[in-house]
This record gives structure tokens, sequence and C-alpha cells, in this order.
């Protein structure tokens, strides 16, 4: 199978900021209590931005940022869990918004927190059977609207944003080589559906939800190194999903990662989901610490119960 790669990254997020001091005024709560234990300082929610506007700025940036115009574009999939609308999907909503072509597949993917993840490795297939080469991937995600304001535990740590991946296909390209995994749990992280008989707001249960990424973590780390053949060193930068500073500060640690190979950015954006991946590629891109060549292992984690990792390079 032929490889893809980042052709360029783009990002979206709303202009509200919400800190720390401002959550203290909804729940029982402190900025201290708040970063000591996750890392969070700021978060963003949207007003007047709907999760259709998130997912066109952000796709729009990273089309200008390839190069590539609409038209060319293959497939398109964006991972989320909190779509404006059911039907149209917000990759159809995105399909017209951008004008890409009418005959390509557009679809919604929910795999939580590992969603960008999963949506690449969809991505790679799909284009693997397209004939055209180039593929858009956002993760997108409006949390707020879905957050218990009454539990301090959870309503502390999300945030909304949109980031989207402009991606190429290639023959003689690599695989991404892409290890996901899920273990259908109904209870440590859920979010209701429509009609379900209780309320459409996230619960969790975060000592348990932590523990499962401390195991999750290290395992896509390994499985995607052995099935790349590249060692810890070989790898430009690693990329973390945004859920909470000290798993990721764990995971630097335990593989000896240098702190100019790994980024954080959850201090500023909290935990967005699916959008936290790429958020996170889009401001390396632009800082210029990862580009054309650079080879970064990605690993998410999170609700479904899902996990993942893959090792994604720049063209």
């Amino acid at each position: 199978m032929n490889g893809i790669k980042i052709k360029g990254m783009g990002r979206c997020v709303p202009q509200r900021v919400v800190t720390n001091e401002d959550m203290a005024k909804i729940v029982d709560t402190t900025d201290q209590w708040i970063t000591s234990r996750t890392g969070i300082r700021r978060r963003r929610h949207c007003v007047s931005e709907t999760h259709g506007s998130l997912c066109a700025g952000a796709a729009r940036a990273a089309l200008d940022r390839a190069g590539v115009s609409p038209e060319e574009i293959g497939a398109c999939v964006v991972a989320t869990v909190t779509a404006d609308t059911l039907v149209p999907s917000a990759a159809c909503v995105l399909q017209r918004e951008l004008g890409l072509p009418g005959d390509i597949p557009c679809f919604d993917l929910s795999a939580a927190c590992t969603g960008f993840l999963f949506a690449l490795h969809t991505m790679e297939c799909l284009l693997n059977a397209s004939p055209r080469k180039y593929g858009l991937v956002v993760g997108a995600e409006t949390l707020s609207r879905v957050t218990n304001w009454d539990d301090r535990g959870t309503c502390i740590l999300f945030g909304d944003g949109a980031g989207a991946a402009v991606v190429e296909c290639r023959k003689g390209w690599p695989s991404i080589g892409a290890e996901l995994g899920c273990h259908g749990d109904g209870q440590l992280l859920r979010l209701p559906g429509v009609e379900a008989g209780e309320r459409s707001l996230i619960s969790m249960e975060g000592t348990r939800v932590f523990k499962f990424a401390l195991e999750a973590v290290p395992w896509c780390v390994d499985r995607v190194l052995e099935r790349t053949g590249y060692a810890i060193e070989d790898v430009d930068f690693f990329v973390f999903h945004q859920a909470n500073a000290r798993i990721i500060d764990l995971a630097a640690r335990k593989y000896r990662i240098p702190p100019e190979k790994y980024y954080k950015n959850i201090a500023e954006y909290g935990n967005t989901s699916a959008a936290s991946i790429p958020l996170v590629l889009s401001e390396l891109e632009d800082m210029g610490r990862v580009g054309p060549g650079s080879r970064t292992l990605v690993v998410g984690f999170g609700g479904g119960l899902t996990w993942g990792g893959a090792m994604v390079e720049f063209a």
C-alpha cells in the first residue's frame, strides 16, 4: 500500500478565552488546583462560532499551507463527537462549504480523542483507491456544548477547536504504520446520544481513565516503533494527545525524550479531544519545529475506549 505524508496543517480556535480564574467562578476550584493536576491554565469556548465554522477555518488554512486546491481533494474525513448535526455530517457540510468535488467520500468518524489518528489511517486506505492523491483530515470539537458545568472534575478540562491536515499519497512512500485499538466501555468516559434517556453531557471516571492512559501511551509507542523498524532516536518529534500534562511528562521521562523533541499546548487549549493532535501539529509547523522530512510519532487515547499511534512524516 502506498503511504501518505502531511502536505500542510491548519487550525482554528474560538476567540473566547476561559481562564482557570473564570472556572473558579462556576465551580469550587482554584487555578492552583487545576494547574497542578492537569497543566491546564486556559481553554477556548465557542460563542458565535460553530463546529462547522471551526472545521472550515482549519481546513482552509491547511489547503492554503499545502498549496492544494479543493478540486484536488480525493476524500474528506472529519473526526468528531460534537458535530452541529448528525445529518448532514460535518464532512458533508465541509464539502459544500469548501467546494470539494461531489464524487468523493466525505464522512464523520467517531473515536473521541484518538479520532484524528483513526481518520489518518482511514484516509491512507481511501487514497490508495482514489484517482486523486490528496486528502483532507479534520479533527474538531465543540466540547463546551456537552460539558457538565456542575461537575468540577470534568468541566475544567475541555475546550473547543479544530485542526486540519492535507495529506498526500504517493507510490513508494512508507505507510504511517498505524497501530490502533479499542475496548468497549460505556462507563469510564461517556457521552450519551440523542434520545438516550439521559442528558448528553460528558461523564468520566478520572482516576481510572488516567491509569488507562498510562498503559496505552507506552503500548502505542512500542508498537509503532516495532512496526516501522525505527528506534527512539530516529524520531524527530513526539506528539501526544493533550489530555493531561503529567501523562505527557511521564512518557517523556520513560523514553528519555529530550525537551526539544516534544511539545505541550494543553495549558492554552485544555483537552480538545479529536482536535488535540492536529492543533499541536499545526502549531509546530508554524514554529518551524516540524516540516519537510520530519518524522513524527503521534499517540492518541480516549473514550471508547480507543488508543492508537502512527509514524507521520511531512512531505
